[in-house]
């Protein structure tokens, strides 16, 4: 028969390694994630800048004007346009 005192301590033992193999594969990942940020801000090209996005009820604007090119035909970018500066009438911002 095995003294209780002896099962705790293999037991506090086990758990120990076991919490110090999870929190080397955290730091094992961290570094790697940092790695492969670095890696990804000096060799990834850089985005274009966003699009400001317009608040208010006002009308849609005129993608063809900002030199957007959606590849939308104009008919169906006229009906969104038009849908959307309806919605904002109908839902003024809060």
């Amino acid at each position: 028969m095995v003294p209780v005192t002896d099962l705790l301590l293999e037991g506090v033992r086990l758990m120990l390694i076991g919490m110090g193999i999870v929190y080397a594969f955290l730091l094992l990942l961290v570094a790697i994630l940092r790695l492969l940020s670095q890696a990804t801000q000096r060799w990834a090209p850089t985005p274009p800048p966003a699009p400001v996005a317009v608040s208010g009820a006002g009308p849609a604007p005129d993608p063809s004007r900002a030199g957007v090119n959606t590849g939308l035909p104009g008919e169906l970018l006229a009906v969104i346009a038009a849908a959307v500066s309806r919605y904002r009438q109908d839902h003024p911002p809060q």
